[in-house]
């Protein structure tokens, strides 16, 4: 996206940021900087909800909208840092996380191979708990009136509970200790994407524009399906995707067991005894060829393309219905799917 307010609003949270840290201690400038260069990439949807729905619903505070905008997008930032950590991944979009960054200063350092992965899991996890205060505090300090801030913290610490949960719970079930429904399956997605990345986002541009409290809770709905929709579509990408182009490994959720909806559905075919054996190790990209022809062929990635257009219909009934356009968030961000032998491109 181009420069909005939302980034103008993230760069001076960044940069205060930055200041506090090079007072302190140089390395922890430099632990500074990796969470800066951490925030750079995205497509920042999500601060773009906040003020596509506040400006829709008629808010007259568009510098607050811009600063909870930035919130957010530190939230996810901070998740997404974390998610590294507990995928045990290096790497993000092409080039090195945080705990890569970090490991490399170790290894540069003569730091043995633990030593430096521990090291930089290390930095990671206090770059990701930097991010989370960050994205408190400057929604305590956006300006609107004090019961506008108490409703706002409220929604952070709604999606912060929530989101952990389905973290939690991701992990859990990828432990692979009994068979997962379709029904946890979608219920852990909803919960790790679709609270933080379009509920909270949707509520909070209603709630800084005055909305009523109907209006909130059809947008709380509307986010539920926006992102189990944007989480089928970002596992796709997860197996199916080029990661030149997403930044995505499409070797990780198949090496960690992910019981994501595109693997339950595929335990109930009968290519599930073949699909198991890439599944819980590292794969070549013959194998990962293979097991994508089995995921297509089986009929499980069908499947998946199809739940995500459901949920997508059902997110565009309710803001239509508000009157808030999504096209081109959904166009660019969600609907994107392989299709007719095309890759993923999130």
């Amino acid at each position: 996206m181009s420069a909005t307010a939302t980034d103008a609003a993230l760069l001076r949270l960044l940069e205060e940021g930055r200041t506090r840290a090079a007072a302190i201690d140089p390395d922890h400038a430099v632990l500074w900087d990796a969470l800066c260069a951490a925030t750079e990439g995205g497509k920042r949807f999500r601060p773009a909800l906040v003020v596509t729905t506040h400006d829709a619903l008629g808010g007259t505070s568009p510098d607050a909208a811009a600063v909870v905008g930035a919130a957010v997008e530190l939230l996810h930032t901070a998740f997404v840092i974390h998610d590294d950590v507990i995928d045990g991944d290096d790497v993000r979009r092409g080039r090195p996380n945080v705990s890569g960054t970090f490991g490399d200063r170790a290894r540069a350092a003569d730091a043995d191979s633990r030593e430096a992965s521990d090291y930089g899991r290390t930095a990671a996890i206090l770059a990701g708990d930097l991010a989370l205060s960050t994205a408190v505090r400057a929604v305590a300090t956006s300006g609107p009136p004090p019961d506008v801030v108490r409703r706002l913290l409220d929604l952070f610490d709604e999606a912060l509970h929530t989101t952990a949960a389905g973290e939690l719970a991701d992990v859990r079930l990828s432990l692979d200790l009994a068979p997962v429904s379709l029904e946890e399956s979608l219920a852990m997605a909803e919960q790790k994407t679709s609270a933080y990345s379009f509920s909270l986002p949707l509520r909070a541009g209603a709630v800084l524009a005055g909305a009523d409290e109907r209006t909130t809770d059809l947008l709380a709905e509307a986010g539920r399906a926006l992102g189990v929709a944007f989480q089928l579509t970002d596992d796709l990408v997860g197996v199916f995707g080029d990661p030149r182009e997403s930044g995505k490994s499409t070797t990780s959720d198949l090496r960690s067991r992910k019981q994501t909806p595109l693997l339950v559905h595929a335990r109930s075919t009968a290519a599930w005894e073949r699909i198991r054996r890439h599944v819980g190790r590292d794969l070549d990209d013959a194998e990962l060829r293979e097991v994508r022809e089995l995921l297509t062929e089986s009929g499980s990635r069908h499947f998946v393309e199809g739940l995500a257009e459901q949920r997508l219909a059902a997110a565009h009934e309710i803001t239509d219905e508000l009157g808030i356009s999504l096209d081109l968030l959904t166009s660019t961000i969600i609907a994107p799917r392989v299709a007719g032998g095309r890759e993923l491109v999130a």
